[in-house]
Formats: structure tokens, C-alpha cells, sequence
């Protein structure tokens, strides 16, 4: 009777699925709300009550946001910048939280603690002399003025370390190096591997972080130069009467990416996600 029960799907309710759907008209509203203002004009914004379903300005909007915003290149900067901050952040942070998780030095728990300590300094703190760096190193509205200082973050790193400490074994580190495997080869054929359900949900997590970021691309980029796609937007809202529905069109411009991204790879990231989860 356990073999039998242990073997059938669990059902949702009616309760269960009103709730689902619920949720899920709840999450999809703001993208159609975009959407549908991206369809109109700016009067028609204006009134009240405001309008519920698509016009036919779509197309207009999204050239003319296109075009002002500058957004193909914004869109190939911000793709360059989100990817190589997200496979850095993912690597670095795998190897330190493989160090701190499971290797013997001097000061580990000190160095863990200043580590976790740099994640509740505000990112307002170190604007100053960031800036002051990169512009001593000429590195003012340059892609590396973004990528480099966010290669790797405190988040990922705790991450990291906390779930290789239960993921990965040490008798399997022990037996690689019993086999003869160096440090680096075993962080290749046994940490990454044991490592790849979390890598995959911090990449994602990262590769969104670094999409959406505006505070620290406005200031060392510029919407003429190098600008990504939240600092080219910015552009879209000049004027005495900014066009809502120019603006609307082009942040639909700069989400649709990560919507084909996750439309993409979402099955291999939720999979990801459940493989950690029976892991743990």
C-alpha cells in the first residue's frame, strides 16, 4: 500500500489552483500593463479611467524608442556586461565558497566574517572613491568600469559556501586527491560539478542583478558613449512632457531579453533548482 501511494501524483484543489492563478495574474499584470501603454499614445495615458487593452501605436513606440534610446547598442553592451558578471561572479564565488567550505587556513573564520561584514556597508559608501579610481585609471563611460568592481560579490560567495558544505562530501575531495588531482583539478572534475545546481541559480540571480542595475552604470557611463539599457532610458524621459508611452515601449525593449532568456533556459535552471533542493 506505501509502494502504491508513494507512486501517485499529488492533486491540487480547486482552492489550490485559484490561488495559483491568482498569483500568477498578479505577476503578469505589470508586463501587460507595459505592454498596453506601449500601444497607445501619450493623451490617452492621461485620461481616466486609463485603457485596458492594446492600441495601435505598438509598432510606432517601440522605433521611436528604439531609435532615441540608442537601445541596440545599449542592449549588446548591457548583454556583454550582464554575462561576463555573471559567469565571473559564479566562478570566483564557487571557488571561495569551495575555500571557505572546505579547506584549512590561517584566519578563515575571521576572513569569512569581514566577507559577510562588506555585505551591510550601503553601495552609496563606496561610490566616491570608486569613481575616483576609475577615473584615475581612464576607465570613464568603459565597459570594465562596470564589469570589473562586480566580478564577484559577498552574496555569492555565502552562497556558495553554504551549500558546498552539505553538497559536497570531503571524502570526495580526499579521494581525488588520493588519486593524485592537484587543488585546481579538483575544484574542475569535482567542485563545479557537485556545485552546479547552485551556480546555475546564482547565475541567474546575478545576470538579472546586473540587467536591471542603474545606480552605479549612470554614473560611469553615458547614454551617448557605452551606455546600457537602464542608463539608455533614461534618455526616453526628457522633455517637458516626457511620451509615457514612448518610455513604456522601451522598457518593454529592455525586458523582453531576460524574458526570452529564461523562456530558454528556465526548464534547465528550475531543474537546477530541484537537483539542489533533493541534494540538500
Amino acid at each position: 500500500m506505501t509502494a502504491r501511494r508513494a507512486g501517485r501524483h499529488l492533486h491540487g484543489g480547486k482552492v489550490t489552483y485559484a490561488v495559483l492563478i491568482l498569483f500568477t495574474a498578479g505577476s503578469l499584470f505589470p508586463l501587460l500593463w507595459t505592454a498596453v501603454a506601449a500601444s497607445r499614445n501619450n493623451t490617452r495615458l492621461a485620461q481616466t479611467p486609463p485603457p485596458f487593452w492594446f492600441g495601435g501605436n505598438l509598432l510606432k513606440n517601440l522605433g521611436t524608442a528604439w531609435s532615441d534610446a540608442n537601445m541596440g547598442a545599449a542592449l549588446l553592451n548591457t548583454t556583454v556586461v550582464a554575462t561576463t558578471i555573471a559567469a565571473g561572479t559564479v566562478v570566483f564565488s564557487t571557488v571561495a565558497g569551495f575555500a571557505f567550505a572546505k579547506l584549512r587556513f590561517r584566519a578563515k573564520k575571521l576572513l569569512l566574517l569581514l566577507v559577510i561584514g562588506t555585505m551591510m556597508v550601503p553601495p552609496q559608501l563606496s561610490v566616491v572613491p570608486l569613481f575616483m579610481t576609475v577615473a584615475e585609471l581612464e576607465w570613464t563611460d568603459q565597459l570594465q568600469a562596470v564589469i570589473l568592481p562586480t566580478l564577484v560579490s559577498a552574496f555569492g560567495v555565502f552562497f556558495m559556501r553554504q551549500y558546498l558544505l552539505q553538497a559536497l562530501p570531503t571524502e570526495l575531495i580526499e579521494a581525488a586527491r588520493t588519486d593524485g588531482a592537484n587543488g585546481w583539478r579538483v575544484v574542475w572534475h569535482v567542485v563545479f560539478p557537485a556545485a552546479r545546481p547552485a551556480m546555475a541559480v546564482l547565475g541567474l540571480l546575478t545576470f538579472v542583478q546586473a540587467w536591471n542595475d542603474f545606480f552605479w552604470p549612470i554614473i560611469a557611463l553615458t547614454q551617448n558613449g557605452n551606455p546600457t539599457v537602464q542608463v539608455a532610458l533614461t534618455g526616453l524621459g526628457r522633455g517637458y512632457i516626457p511620451d509615457q508611452s514612448v518610455i513604456m515601449a522601451g522598457a518593454l525593449l529592455g525586458t523582453l531579453p531576460l524574458l526570452v532568456a529564461f523562456v530558454l533556459f528556465g526548464k534547465q535552471i528550475v531543474g537546477g533548482i530541484m537537483q539542489g533542493a533533493v541534494k540538500g
